[in-house]
């Protein structure tokens, strides 16, 4: 196998945040070092709200050319200019791509389920996600361990992406066998997001 290049870091916003100070902070992130996609992950259902938070986010994305995708909210990523979505599962795959078209980056997280990444990329993903990688209070305790990354990243060429309560270690171990960290919730309560995203990765 080739040796595979430095993973990518996929930035995913917080569930919640204040529409005053968030895109700054996101500027000074995603000006201090190489950003390949950013993720809205809002937990609001409230659409005028995620309307304005995807238009604010937008703007600062598109003038650095970085990419940002919706979490869920297919019908949202057209309308608001974005450049697609992240689904959970492999379900709907195949309309978001219908409904946004070829170009449209359609990505789907897939908890730790070979079973579901592999239906995922079948139904045409651009990118699968695994997590959480690390121990979180979230969920059913299952974790998305380094040979379902190395597995895959030998038999399936769909690129993969790393998240969920990433630290230091996990970066350091699976750095090899990922395409991306998806990193989000690590970074954005600390005093400087900016420093903490490079102190995170700093054995990558």
């Amino acid at each position: 196998m080739a040796e595979q290049e430095q993973p990518q870091i996929y930035l995913i916003s917080p569930p919640e945040f204040e529409l005053s100070r968030f895109p700054d902070q996101l500027a000074r992130v995603l000006d201090s070092r190489e950003i390949a996609c950013f993720r809205l992950a809002l937990a609001s259902q409230d659409e005028d709200r995620i309307a304005r938070a995807a238009d604010a986010c937008r703007a600062v994305c598109h003038e650095r050319d970085i990419a940002i995708v919706i979490s869920q909210h297919l019908r949202l990523a057209e309308r608001l200019g974005l450049d697609g979505v992240h689904l959970d599962g492999a379900r709907g795959i195949r309309d978001a791509r219908t409904e946004l078209g070829e170009d449209a980056i359609v990505g789907a997280f897939c908890g730790a389920s070979r079973h579901d990444g592999m239906n995922a990329g079948e139904a045409g993903a651009d990118y699968v996600s695994f997590g959480p990688v690390g121990d979180t209070p979230l969920g059913d305790g299952t974790r998305a361990d380094l040979e379902l990354f190395s597995w895959w990243s030998e038999m399936i060429e769909v690129p993969v992406v790393a998240e969920g309560a990433l630290d230091q270690d996990l970066v350091a171990s699976l750095s090899s066998a990922v395409d991306f960290f998806g990193i989000g919730s690590e970074i954005w309560t600390a005093e400087d997001p900016a420093v903490a995203l490079s102190t995170l990765l700093a054995r990558m």
